[in-house]
């Protein structure tokens, strides 16, 4: 069985790099498991599954990496959001900036930047709901790119 990673690595089941994940099953099903309950959590918090993966598009098109892009399927009325628009309605606007700061530069992120998320009208729960999906989509990226290296070498 292959899930995400390996999709998005290019990891055929007789790949030495898909045994060598295996040897820590649970690192592979929490990491699947992670990846459902962001993008499809049973409560959504109103940031729909729709939205959830224009975004995830997004912050893999920020890291240059098309391949896992091709995952999250995205809506026409959320095209924009996903391929990096930044003249978004609010409170898209605000959730862009900051899916696309915390991409490219997570060491700027400062309490003033999840208070501009409250005042676009985020409240507690979605804001952690979006730095769940910021955090496991950017994990996926770096675990991805990983193994990718490590089939290059």
């Amino acid at each position: 069985m292959t899930d995400a990673i390996d999709q998005a690595a290019g990891l055929a089941d007789t790949d030495s790099r898909h045994a060598l994940r295996r040897q820590r099953p649970e690192f592979v099903a929490g990491a699947e498991a992670c990846r459902a309950s962001v993008l499809t959590p049973a409560e959504d918090l109103g940031l729909g599954a729709n939205l959830r993966a224009a975004l995830a598009h997004r912050m893999a098109l920020l890291n240059k990496d098309e391949k896992i892009a091709t995952q999250y399927v995205v809506k026409e009325e959320l095209s924009a959001v996903a391929t990096g628009a930044t003249d978004l309605p609010e409170p898209l606007a605000t959730i862009a900036r900051h899916v696309d700061m915390v991409t490219a530069n997570p060491t700027a992120a400062t309490a003033d930047h999840i208070r501009k998320l409250e005042a676009a009208g985020l409240s507690a729960p979605q804001i952690v709901a979006l730095s769940e999906l910021i955090a496991y989509v950017n994990f996926q990226v770096r675990v991805v790119a990983g193994l990718r290296l490590m089939g290059a070498a």
